[in-house]
């Protein structure tokens, strides 16, 4: 049999902390699915972020993994937001192919009950780069945050700098379990991206930008969308919350559910995991580039200590090892 056109059920077995590539052919569909659970739990109860926080930072990690998996190089894909809102700093590390990290600045006075991820961001700008090494030039793209939550911005980042048709769906949530000590708290959260990309690239055209200082009364400029990228928007509007954070719905169940009338094809799954790439000869070397008041001053109680953002990892110095003099 040509493996190319093996037929199988969706497995039922659900795999946490990966990526599931798929297509539908028939509709000129590719995509990637992602269901994120001890990884996503460790990232967050580092920090023992409030809810709120942890669930925007839950949505922007889920974001991260979906776009960095895509890379085909051995670099970096970090999403970092920059907002006036009472979650001021959020950035995300991915380091292909499959290690993230990452990290939320808040203001816990202005964390008011009831405020949503886009409330909680504010007015800012979100940066998307793409670092492929330190002999190769960074990509990055920029998408302003006003007023709208991360599925919003990556909308409008796909829009603008990729140009193609895309949708994004995300998903985080807290579960509690029950065990011998009582109910046991995790964070579980998941993804889905989908994008049109058909051979012929004219039935991916999308309406111009507004033009903004066009006289008014100006026609805007209006593009048929095709009847396939019409059905694909369709299907992954459907999808619920609790679908993709359920760790008992697997993957590829869930991709069934949706394009089983149209046929759906899976590609190995791309396990991703929580690891921090600090380390005591990369924080070294950074005291290293800082200047010598500079490093005599961060000496307290006789050595220099210095705390991972992201990990919270704790490395201390003596002066001496600092390079202070």
């Amino acid at each position: 049999m040509n493996p190319e056109s093996h037929v199988r059920a969706p497995s039922p077995i659900p795999v946490d902390d990966a990526v599931l590539p798929f297509e539908v052919g028939a509709l000129d569909l590719r995509g990637r699915l992602t269901k994120l659970g001890p990884a996503l739990d460790e990232l967050l109860t580092k920090h023992d972020y409030p809810a709120p926080v942890g669930k925007l930072l839950g949505e922007a990690i889920v974001l991260t993994t979906l776009l960095g998996s895509a890379l085909k190089f051995d670099g970096r894909f970090i999403l970092q937001t920059q907002t006036d809102g009472p979650v001021s700093l959020v950035i995300v590390d991915y380091q292909a192919p499959n290690r993230m990290r990452a990290y939320a600045r808040y203001d816990a006075a202005r964390l008011a009950p009831g405020l949503d991820s886009a409330e909680l961001l504010g007015r800012g700008h979100l940066a998307m780069t793409i670092d492929q090494g330190p002999d190769m030039s960074r990509y990055q793209g920029l998408v302003a945050l006003d007023g709208g939550n991360l599925e919003d911005a990556a909308h409008e980042y796909f829009l603008r700098s990729e140009q193609i048709p895309t949708r994004v769906r995300i998903a985080v949530g807290e579960e509690w379990r029950g065990g011998e000590d009582g109910p046991k708290h995790r964070w579980r959260a998941g993804g889905m991206l989908l994008q049109f990309l058909p051979k012929a690239p004219e039935r991916a055209r999308q309406a111009d930008l507004h033009p903004g200082d066009a006289p008014e009364g100006s026609a805007a400029h209006v593009v048929a969308e095709d009847d396939a990228w019409i059905e694909g928007q369709s299907l992954i509007q459907t999808i619920e919350d609790v679908e993709l954070i359920d760790p008992d719905l697997s993957g590829e169940r869930l991709l069934y559910r949706l394009f089983h009338e149209r046929g759906v094809r899976v590609f190995a799954n791309q396990p991703v995991q929580a690891k921090c790439s600090c380390s005591r000869e990369a924080v070294s070397s950074m005291l290293a580039s800082f200047a010598a008041q500079d490093r005599a001053d961060m000496v307290k109680d006789g050595k220099v200590v210095v705390t991972c953002e992201f990990c919270s990892s704790v490395y201390e110095f003596t002066p001496q090892e600092a390079g202070v003099e």
